[in-house]
């Protein structure tokens, strides 16, 4: 008897064993994959791969995530704002091959963070305090710190120092 009951397990076994099989063959070839979460820091690049199928991508918030389609499948993920969205991979003929959502979470090193009332600034102190502009920083402190840098940005570009001030 305890033969026949384990014949009866094994049999059950490989029957179930065989339509996992058949429900993975028939997912895979609809393209069609249920994606794991991308997580990615805002101000953060994520590189992912997908199929070398992909033809489109389709962001369903830019404001939150960019992505970017290189050769071979690699999709480059940009946090750009904090929250979730999803991306959407299609094929030529329009199939949708994956679609994954896009977690972007606040920045992972250590911060301090200046409330002047209701203005904030934000700074990495490693080793050193330097302004970084984030999210939600105040106007006044994001242009300022934004003008500094395209100052020194156009200066490289163009040999005429590193944008300071020349007395």
């Amino acid at each position: 008897m305890p033969f026949r009951v384990l014949q009866t397990v094994m049999r059950w076994s490989l029957q179930a064993v065989s339509a996992v099989a058949i429900v993975w063959t028939v997912l895979g070839t609809s393209g069609v994959q249920a994606g794991e979460t991308v997580t990615v820091n805002v101000d953060q690049a994520k590189l992912i791969k997908l199929t070398g199928r992909v033809a489109t991508l389709v962001v369903g918030n830019p404001l939150i995530a960019d992505v970017a389609l290189q050769p071979g499948g690699v999709v480059v993920v940009t946090g750009k704002g904090y929250g979730a969205t999803n991306v959407i991979a299609m094929d030529r003929s329009g199939e949708v091959l994956e679609d994954r959502i896009i977690q972007v979470k606040g920045p992972t090193e250590e911060l301090v963070t200046v409330y002047r009332g209701v203005e904030r600034e934000t700074y990495t102190c490693q080793p050193i305090c330097q302004r970084r502009v984030t999210l939600g920083d105040g106007a006044g402190y994001f242009k300022s710190t934004m003008d500094q840098a395209d100052t020194w940005s156009s200066n490289a570009a163009s040999g005429g120092g590193t944008g300071g001030k020349s007395n």
